[in-house]
């Protein structure tokens, strides 16, 4: 089935490697396509004549879009034979990249496979990283808060913790302690002095509708608990606003932002305070 007679299109990923860049790049362009949903044929790890035979058997059966991140030349070049039999488009995305560092820079790669992904330094931290994240997750172990790169503050149901995972998987130790009107913030909170603490912020709808949810999902009645209730809900985000004016957080709302885009702005507010404090 074409895009033009129905509502989904196949996309095959073919990677030697991990297959995340694919995922990433493809997704990111098949997000600009509103009315066609793409079916995800991922293929990782894809190194040797006998598993690129399964690939193709797969997009023989299935045609559509072909992208991969293949470097051993007799992959690429039996994968785009196939695809122009099939008359199906195939594109590699690292192909151009590698062109334009080739012509800027005057010298071939070395077409090492999977050298994104290679035991070093980077590697090591973000798994620290990590590990420091989920020991400080929702407010635990407040007295190594100050051990932190950031530090995420706000009321229930503003993606702290799948903030905190994303910032940690780009090697950024990042811990995160829930507000609660009537219950005092930790003394730690209050007297750090090296993280970057982000105060994160939703509308109340937003938040009571996320809220009613995760109530749902969890099996029970939504009720007029304060949990769920406007005023109270209100009153939580107002709390939340004036402590942060108290302590001088950075603030960012939520309301309207993906974990991504909230991790990507975050990401840069944390690189242009380390900027600040670099001596000049």
């Amino acid at each position: 089935m074409t895009p033009a007679s129905g509502s989904y299109f196949h996309l095959h990923l073919i990677s030697d490697s991990t297959g995340e860049t694919l995922i990433t790049v493809a997704r990111a362009v098949a997000a600009q396509y509103a009315n066609v949903t793409p079916v995800e044929h991922v293929y990782p790890l894809v190194r040797s004549q006998k598993q690129l035979d399964r690939v193709l058997a797969e997009i023989e059966e299935s045609p559509g879009i072909v992208l991969f991140t293949l470097l051993e030349e007799d992959l690429v070049s039996k994968l785009e034979e196939k695809c122009k039999d099939l008359n199906i488009p195939s594109l590699s995305v690292l192909g151009p990249v590698l062109q334009l560092f080739r012509a800027y820079l005057g010298a071939d790669s070395n077409h090492k496979v999977g050298a994104q992904h290679v035991l070093n330094a980077e590697y090591f931290k973000r798994i620290d990283a990590l590990n420091y994240t989920m020991l400080h997750d929702d407010g635990q172990h407040v007295e190594g808060l100050n051990d932190a790169d950031v530090v995420l503050v706000g009321v229930s149901r503003t993606s702290k913790t799948p903030t905190s995972i994303y910032l940690a998987n780009r090697g950024i130790r990042t811990a995160n302690v829930p507000l609660v009107p009537g219950i005092p913030v930790p003394h730690q909170l209050e007297s750090l002095t090296k993280p970057l603490v982000v105060s994160l912020h939703a509308t109340p709808e937003r938040l009571i509708q996320i809220r009613q949810n995760r109530i749902l999902s969890m099996g029970a009645p939504v009720g007029d608990d304060t949990y769920v209730d406007r005023q109270s809900v209100t009153d939580e985000v107002a709390f939340a606003r004036r402590l942060c004016a108290k302590h001088g957080w950075a603030v960012l709302d939520v309301t309207r932002r993906s974990i991504e885009e909230t991790s990507a702005a975050i990401m840069k507010l944390f690189a242009d305070r380390q900027r600040q404090r670099i001596p000049e």
